[in-house]
This record gives C-alpha cells, structure tokens and sequence, in this order.
C-alpha cells in the first residue's frame, strides 16, 4: 500500500524502513546523487590545465575542441566517467562557453554573395502568399 501510494518499489520500502529501524532518521538523510561523480576544484584545475595544451596535444586531428573531446580528456585524465551532457554543465558552471569558428570557406565568392542578397533574396522573401481575412484552421471553411 505504501509503495503503491509513494510509487515506488516494495523493495524501496523495505530498504528504507530497514535503514530508519538500524539507524533512525539519521540514516533516512540522502547523500545525493549515486552515479554523480563531482569534479573537485583541484581536478578541474588539472582540466583546464589540459585543455590549455590544445586538442593536438590530445592526439586529436584538428584544435576544435567538443564536449566529447572534453570527455576523452575527463576520463583519460582524470579517470572519471562522465556524459557528454555534464561535461556541458560542468564547463558551464566554470564560465566556460561554446564558441562557433570564425572561419569562412576559402570558396566563397563574396561578390555573389552580396549579388543574391540585392537581387535573389527580396523575390524569395517576398515570394510568401499574401495576408488576409481568412482562417488558420483546416476543418473551419474560409469566411471570404
């Protein structure tokens, strides 16, 4: 009844009901996460240090550095396992940010670029069906 109305495992319950017996409300407390391992200032500083060096340094192929390159330094380094998603939130929470290349293609004709901006660009912007009285629903017939 109670693991119904908690939703939850009978299982949990008599963990839990084995826990307060032996230790009280003491032993009831939690102590956080299980699969969360923390990153220490100490090992982020080791982290920092490490991406500091570059990716080639890390025997990667170009100085791009991802959240999954970040997470082979992590586990190589540090021997921690950690997903790509808290990889993110930890370099977050240290102020570090996503930065996209600056870099433009080598092939890019600038020219023509500016030359579909002025003469493309305003018939495909203009191109959309022109506003009116009408309805936006499927099953409502239009009331022109």
């Amino acid at each position: 009844m109670i693991a119904k109305d908690l939703r939850v495992s009978v299982r949990s319950v008599e963990r839990w009901r084995r826990a307060w017996r032996e230790g009280g409300m003491e032993a009831l407390r939690s102590a956080g996460p299980a699969n969360s391992p923390t990153v220490t200032a100490g090992q982020f500083a080791v982290l920092e240090e490490e991406l500091g060096k570059g990716p080639a340094a890390h025997g990667f192929d170009d100085e791009r550095w991802t959240l999954a390159r970040v997470q082979t330094v992590i586990r190589r380094r540090l021997r921690l396992t950690l997903s790509v998603a808290t990889v993110w939130r930890l370099l977050k929470r240290h102020g570090w940010s996503w930065q996209a290349p600056a870099r433009r293609a080598l092939e890019r004709d600038e020219h023509a670029v500016e030359l579909w901006k002025k003469e493309v660009w305003p018939r495909v912007k203009g191109s959309r069906r022109p506003a009116g009285p009408g309805s936006s629903s499927r099953t409502r017939p239009d009331s022109r």
